[in-house]
């Protein structure tokens, strides 16, 4: 079986959010515990962590950790779970092309696929 999906999954969804978080939680504590914490700064910084986590849930957090091509099916690995998906089944496809990285969505219109109606992933190059 054939990878359709990129090799940098693993980044998007686990490894950025830990930089992201991490670096607000860092701004956070040096602001917390200098000499005269700013409140204005401290709610910045705790409305960037609340906008980071809706945008990468959107964005990330839905992806599936890898797609396989099987020839007549896809196979779709997501979350500890393995998905067996006909071609037929596929009732819509969607490409992003103007997201950083690129995103494809593929939603399903029967019973088959009932348990990932849409699931999102990275295209490889």
């Amino acid at each position: 079986m054939r990878p359709i999906s990129s090799k940098m999954t693993f980044f998007y969804k686990r490894v950025s959010p830990v930089i992201w978080f991490g670096g607000l939680l860092l701004l956070f504590v040096f602001a917390l515990f200098s000499a005269s914490p700013s409140k204005p700064f401290l709610i910045v910084v705790l409305l960037m962590a609340v906008f980071g986590y809706w945008f990468m849930k959107k964005v990330n957090f839905n992806l599936a950790d890898a797609v396989l091509d099987a020839g007549d099916a896809l196979v779709v690995r997501s979350g500890g779970q393995e998905e067996r998906i006909a071609l037929s089944d596929i009732k819509n496809v969607n490409y992003s092309p103007y997201m950083y990285p690129p995103q494809v969505t593929r939603r399903c219109g029967g019973t088959p696929c009932s348990a990932t109606r849409s699931l999102s992933a990275h295209p490889s190059a």
